[in-house]
């Protein structure tokens, strides 16, 4: 049986643009989608007030949320198989739960009440932090959301890399477009940072070991995926600032992320938080187990 994906909804626009995302996703793998309202979220999020100011009660602000959600995953995707869920419980607990059985868990990028004037809403960078599997923040500029930029990009760079390989693989298949793969690499500390004393022999080896890196972490993936273009990037300078700015042209970045020995969760780096916070197009954080 095919696990589904699994987005949460609360009611925001963020949300919202997080659930049009996921019917998009779910009709382009092929994957049925379970919607997901977790009764808790106003212990995040705070309450929502009814057109008369009065605050609905938790309980007829569940059914309403997640009815409408699923009335508006079926008009845009008559054909999807649908599925609403009500859980009781805190939304980061409910939606970690349901990463262990989904494709992806995907949230938008920010909530209600005061979260929302955040970058990144606290249900989704929690969610993102300690998931099972892949999870996917819907954020970023309409191109992009609407999938017009025909990329995918991945940011390859130690271990935790490989599951993000094979997933952005799978993506760049999947959307019929091209998948840039980027390892960043900097000059040791020890060398002298004006560029214009530094040799060209120097410049070119530390790129020739990037290469080489980028390369053998591609070449197993992309044998399962040999129709797929990958275009190889390597750049001088920090990861997080050319992944950010690669983001702009395109429909999804891809980035790993280890598990944390003795600690629930995963690793996410300064480059997944930039990432989660500032890119162009939505993220999926993909963990390396």
């Amino acid at each position: 049986m095919e696990h589904p994906l699994v987005v949460g909804v609360d009611g925001s626009d963020g949300s919202l643009t997080a659930l049009d995302w996921a019917v998009d996703e779910a009709v382009r793998l092929h994957l049925p989608l379970r919607v997901v309202y977790a009764s808790l979220w106003e212990r995040y999020e705070g309450p929502v007030p009814s057109t008369n100011g009065e605050y609905l009660a938790e309980e007829a602000l569940a059914e309403r949320v997640v009815a409408s959600a699923g009335q508006r995953a079926g008009q845009r995707a008559p054909r999807l198989a649908v599925e609403t869920v009500l859980a009781p419980e805190d939304a980061v607990e409910a939606l970690l739960a349901e990463s262990r059985e989904a494709a992806a868990v995907i949230t938008g990028a920010s909530g209600r009440g005061v979260v929302k004037e955040l970058l990144l809403g606290s249900v989704s960078l929690a969610v993102a932090g300690r998931a099972h599997g892949p999870a996917v923040v819907v954020r970023g500029e309409e191109r992009n959301l609407r999938g017009e930029c025909g990329r995918v990009v991945v940011g390859v760079g130690a271990e935790e890399s490989a599951a993000a390989v094979r997933f952005a693989l799978r993506e760049a298949e999947a959307r019929g477009c091209e998948l840039q793969a980027v390892r960043a690499w900097r000059f040791p500390e020890q060398e002298p940072l004006d560029r214009m004393s530094i040799l060209d022999t120097q410049t070119q080896a530390h790129e020739d070991r990037a290469s080489a890196a980028l390369a053998a972490a591609l070449r197993e993936p992309h044998r399962a995926h040999p129709e797929v273009t990958v275009r190889h990037t390597t750049v001088e300078g920090p990861a997080h600032k050319a992944l950010v700015r690669l983001s702009a042209e395109a429909d999804l970045l891809v980035l790993g992320a280890a598990s944390r020995h003795g600690h629930r969760g995963l690793h996410l780096g300064r480059v997944a938080h930039r990432a989660l916070h500032r890119a162009a197009c939505p993220v999926a954080v993909v963990p390396n187990r």
